[in-house]
C-alpha cells in the first residue's frame, strides 16, 4: 500500500513537470509574438499555469476531488483554446474585423505576428474578442462540468446514512395484491 502511494506521488510529479515544461516552452516560444497573437499566447500560458498548479495540488492531495476536477477541466480548456487559436489566428475568415493574416515573407528580424491589425482600435477589438472567447470557452466547460456533476450527484448515496427499505418507483399504476391468508395455492 505504501509503495502504491509513493508511485502515485512520482506520477503526479511527472505530470506537474510536463506542465512546467510546457509553460517554459510556451513562455519562450511566445516571446517573439506580438499583438493579438501574443495576447492569445499569453492567455494560453495562463491556462497552462493553472494546469501546473492543479497538478501540484493533485499530487500533494491525491484524494482531493476539487484538485482533480480543476486539473481535468484545465486540460480540456487547453485543448479547446488550442483549437480556437488555430481557427482565429490562421484562417482568414475567422480573423477579427480590421485585422488580416500575414504570412512570413523571407527572413526578417522584425517581430511580426501571424495576425496584423490595421489600427489600434482594431487591435483592441481583437483583444476584447479574444477575452470573450476565453470566457465563453471557460463558461461552456464549467456549465458542462456542472451539469455532469449534478447528474452524478443525483445518483450518489452517502455511505454514512443507513440503508432503509424504500418503495420502488414504477412507471405504471400501482397494483395492489390482496393477501387473505397464508394458504397453499393449489393446482
Amino acid at each position: 500500500m505504501q509503495s502504491l502511494h509513493i508511485l502515485s506521488g512520482v506520477a503526479g510529479f511527472l505530470v506537474a513537470s510536463v506542465f512546467g515544461q510546457e509553460l517554459f516552452l510556451l513562455h519562450f516560444h511566445s516571446a517573439d509574438h506580438v499583438g493579438i497573437e501574443g495576447h492569445y499566447h499569453w492567455l494560453l500560458q495562463l491556462i497552462v499555469f493553472i494546469s501546473l498548479m492543479a497538478a501540484l495540488a493533485a499530487t500533494c492531495f491525491p484524494t482531493s476531488f476539487p484538485a482533480a476536477l480543476v486539473l481535468s477541466n484545465s486540460v480540456v480548456f487547453q485543448g479547446c483554446w488550442f483549437m480556437n487559436m488555430g481557427l482565429v489566428l490562421w484562417l482568414p475568415q475567422f480573423v477579427s474585423a480590421g485585422c488580416a493574416v500575414r504570412l512570413a515573407e523571407g527572413t526578417s528580424d522584425d517581430m511580426l505576428g501571424a495576425v496584423i491589425c490595421g489600427s489600434r482600435e482594431a487591435e483592441l477589438r481583437a483583444r476584447a474578442l479574444a477575452n470573450l472567447q476565453f470566457s465563453w470557452i471557460l463558461a461552456g466547460i464549467l456549465i458542462f462540468t456542472g451539469c455532469i456533476s449534478l447528474k452524478l450527484a443525483a445518483k450518489y448515496r452517502p455511505r454514512d446514512f443507513p440503508v432503509d427499505y424504500e418503495q420502488l418507483q414504477s412507471k405504471g399504476p400501482d397494483v395492489h395484491i390482496p393477501m387473505n391468508s397464508f394458504q397453499q395455492a393449489g393446482p
